[in-house]
């Protein structure tokens, strides 16, 4: 495995300069958008170069589009728009809230169908089968779906408008899924103490960014907003008290 470092001239997401530079025994590119934990989301322009950037390159493009539907006032685009090859994974456990029952899909270049359906077989067989008839329900609850999605818009406003007074003001671009990731080298170099000082003194759960990055986690913590918006007042109050 091969890491692409990310910084905010890209917005977050992978340069395709890089990717049509990549040698090696490279053979396919992973990316993520939106993305967890840094909440941005490629712009259908930048998805499109790094399809060209894969096909020049002979490589396969992996994009997981896990997130998708969960976007803030930003077009969102599949990779299927703009490349036959590209592969799709994607999951009913972040728009259709069905975390845990384990079941998503994948969409492939038809060419590699016997393949995957190998691998499959040998992996896991299949979804289970209540799963799988939850999963269909799942398709005819968009009314609710939508309206968890609006608690999280407006969870999303209330930390972007709160937040800077508790003093996290920098923060990657909040496009879609439900986090915010923030610099918080202001206050500490150990994110991972920060947090747990954090949960111990106020009650505050945040995720360190040492989860998700060996080399600048520690100057950044994971904020999620998928929680209740009465919850979401509560936490920014206690920060803004705390960090005085």
């Amino acid at each position: 495995m091969v890491e692409l470092a990310t910084g905010p001239k890209t917005r977050w997401a992978a340069d395709p300069a890089e990717i049509a530079a990549m040698g090696g025994d490279i053979q396919g590119v992973l990316i993520a958008s939106p993305n967890n934990p840094t909440g941005t989301m490629m712009t259908p322009d930048a998805l499109r170069q790094v399809c060209d950037a894969c096909k020049a390159a002979g490589l396969w493009f992996i994009s997981d589009e896990i997130y998708h539907g969960l976007t803030y006032g930003v077009e969102q685009a599949t990779a299927l728009q703009f490349s036959d090859d590209a592969i799709i994974i994607n999951s009913f456990s972040k728009y259709f809230c069905m975390t845990g029952w384990r079941i998503g899909w994948m969409v492939v270049p038809e060419r590699m169908l016997r393949a995957v359906e190998c691998l499959a077989q040998s992996l896991y067989i299949s979804a289970p089968t209540l799963s799988q008839f939850a999963a269909m329900g799942a398709f005819e609850a968009r009314e609710e779906t939508e309206a968890l999605k609006a608690v999280y818009a407006a969870n999303r406003e209330i930390l972007l408008e709160e937040l800077p007074k508790a003093g996290f003001s920098e923060f990657t671009p909040v496009d879609g899924a439900f986090y915010i990731y923030t610099d918080v080298s202001r206050f500490t170099n150990d994110s991972f103490a920060f947090a747990e000082k954090m949960l111990r003194e106020i009650g505050v759960a945040t995720t360190p960014g040492a989860d998700f990055d060996n080399v600048r986690g520690s100057r950044f913590l994971r904020m999620s907003f998928a929680g209740s918006t009465l919850h979401m007042n509560d936490a920014v109050t206690r920060l803004k008290t705390w960090l005085k």
